[in-house]
This record gives structure tokens, sequence and C-alpha cells, in this order.
């Protein structure tokens, strides 16, 4: 029963962490300026959040019987959220695109923009926390394995995310100069994954 749970736990985390794993690459693209300290705040960020939604979703499904409306809108609110950020970024990169190679101005790490792309990679796991109270149904200390499963999924998006993150430098780096056209192709990817996160909302998808 607890390898079972513990297997389950982690395919949540496993699943949850996708988005938050193209995102992850999609900074690796976009802030040639990252370090140490700020390239850690991406992965951590997107951990936490994935972390904090379903424990929220666990304490508020144990006093709210009506959850229905959380999954109407989780994945609406998410593609406002990347599609509002992808836009931005595919502006700035056409712009700087116009501009003479010597006047582009690198995209700059902005942890704000990190956190909404935190919110909007993870507001569907607000609605997996909803199903704790299913999967630990019979399990002594249910409130324990609640902690115990967002602690585990927060740390399986954390080291996916990483290895995103140090994907997208990777190849943010074949781009060069040429950062506004990373920029652009980031953008898109972010509005592509808000897509695909509605998509998959009605259809089940392969990804």
């Amino acid at each position: 029963m607890t390898f079972a749970l513990f297997f389950t736990i982690f395919l949540s985390g496993l699943t949850l962490s996708a988005d938050a794993f193209a995102v992850s690459v999609t900074d690796g693209m976009v802030y040639p300026d990252l370090d140490r300290r700020k390239g850690i705040s991406i992965p951590l960020t997107f951990g936490i959040f994935q972390a904090v939604m379903p424990l929220i979703g666990f304490y508020i499904s144990r006093g709210l019987s009506q959850i229905e409306i959380i999954d109407e809108v989780d994945h609406w609110i998410a593609l406002i959220l990347l599609v509002f950020i992808g836009g931005k970024m595919i502006f700035d990169g056409a712009n700087e695109l116009r501009e003479p190679l010597k006047n582009v101005r690198l995209k700059k790490f902005s942890l704000s923009e990190v956190l909404v792309q935190g919110v909007a990679t993870s507001i569907d796991a607000l609605a997996v926390g909803f199903t704790f109270n299913v999967m630990l149904e019979g399990v002594e200390a249910v409130q324990l394995w609640a902690w115990i499963s967002v602690a585990m999924i927060g740390v399986t998006t954390f080291l996916v995310s990483l290895a995103g993150l140090l994907i997208g430098i990777r190849v943010g780096k074949l781009f060069g100069k040429k950062a506004c056209v990373a920029e652009i192709v980031g953008g898109v990817l972010l509005i592509l994954i808000g897509i695909k996160i509605v998509v998959g909302a009605y259809v089940a998808l392969p990804f």
C-alpha cells in the first residue's frame, strides 16, 4: 500500500511538472543574464508553487463540497497568464529584431515574470489537491500524507525544472547575440503551453 501510494504521488508530481519543465526551458533560453542565484530561483519558484497549490486545494476540499468551479476555470486562467507573458515576449522580441544588432538590449531576468509563470503552471495543481481526500481514503494520518505528497510533488518539480533550465541555457547560447529570436521562440512556446493546458482539460493528451 505504501509503495503504491508513493508511486502514485511520484507520477502525479511528474505529470504536474511537465509544464514547469517546458517553461523552464524557455526561461533558460531568453534570460542570458542568469547567474546561480537567479537561475536557482526559477525551479525553486515552480517547485514551491506546485507544492503549495495542491495543499491549498486539499484544505479547501475538506471544507467545501462543491469544487467543480475550480475545474472549470483553472486552465483558462493559466492560458490568459501565459498568453499575456508570451505575447509580451513576442512583441518585445519583434521590436528588437528590427533594431540594428548593436542597439539590441538583452532581456533581463524578471522575478515578477517568473512568479506569474509559477502561478500559471501550477494552478491546475490546485484541483489535484481536491483529489487527495479520495486518493488517501483509508490511509491513517491523512493530513500528514497530504503534506508528504505535496513535498514530493514540489521536489520532483524542482528537479525537473532545473533540468529544463539547464537545457534552455544550452539552447539559448546557440542564438548568441540574436537573443531576441530566442525571446520570440520562447513567447510562442509559452502560448502553446497555455493552449495545451486548455486542450488537455477537455481531451486526453499523450503528453
